[in-house]
C-alpha cells in the first residue's frame, strides 16, 4: 500500500498490514505449540477458538472506531459488515455471505482466500485439526460485544479438499443493550 510523497519512493505498510503480516506468519507457530502442549487435536480445536474469541472482543472496539459504521439493524447486516469490512480490516481478506436459513438466522461466511493457511499442509494424523478455528473465535467474540450470542463452526475448509473456506455462522440469542444506569426522570 502506497501513500503519498514522492514519485517512485515507496513508504512504509501501515502498522495494520504489519501486524495482519506477522500473525499470519507466526500463527502456524503458535498451532504447532499448542499440538504439542495438549496433544489432543479437539482441545487444540477448543483452544483456538477460545484464543479467537479473547481477540474478537478486543477487536471489536478497534473496529467500531475505525469503520465509522451507524448500527446494523439485522443479522444479515451485522454479517455484510463482518463480510466485507471487519475481515479486510484485519485480515486483509473479504468473504461472500451466502446459504441463508430460512428464517435469516444463519448463513455462512465464504473465504476463497485465507492467509492464515497459506503455505499449510495439515498431515494425516492432524485431519481432525480445525486450523483456522481462531476465526471462528475472533466472529463468535466480536459479535457478542454486540449483543448477538453466535455459534460459529466451520463447514468447508480448503486444507481438508473442499472448494472454499465456509464459516457457518448461527445467530443463538440477539440481547437487547443493558445500561448499567437508569434515567431518574
Amino acid at each position: 500500500m502506497l501513500r503519498g510523497g514522492p514519485p517512485g519512493a515507496r513508504n512504509a505498510p501501515s502498522l495494520e498490514q504489519i501486524n495482519a503480516e506477522v500473525f499470519t506468519l507466526t500463527y502456524g507457530s503458535i498451532v504447532r505449540q499448542l499440538i504439542s502442549d495438549f496433544e489432543d487435536i479437539e482441545e487444540v480445536n477448543k483452544q483456538l477458538e477460545q484464543m479467537g474469541y479473547n481477540m474478537g472482543i478486543r477487536l471489536v472496539d478497534e473496529f467500531l472506531a475505525k469503520a465509522k459504521i451507524t448500527r446494523c439493524s439485522s443479522f444479515k447486516d451485522t454479517a455484510e459488515v463482518v463480510a466485507k469490512q471487519a475481515l479486510p480490516m484485519f485480515l486483509n481478506v473479504s468473504a461472500n455471505v451466502a446459504n441463508w436459513s430460512p428464517d435469516q438466522t444463519e448463513c455462512s461466511l465464504i473465504l476463497t482466500d485465507n492467509p492464515l493457511a497459506d503455505f499449510v499442509e495439515l498431515p494425516e494424523e492432524h485431519r481432525d485439526l480445525k486450523y483456522c478455528n481462531v476465526l471462528a473465535g475472533v466472529v463468535r467474540g466480536a459479535l457478542e460485544m454486540v449483543n448477538m450470542e453466535v455459534e460459529c463452526r466451520w463447514v468447508g475448509d480448503m486444507l481438508k479438499g473442499d472448494d472454499c473456506y465456509e464459516l457457518r455462522v448461527k445467530l443463538k440469542e440477539h440481547r437487547d443493550e443493558k445500561f448499567p444506569y437508569k434515567d431518574d426522570d
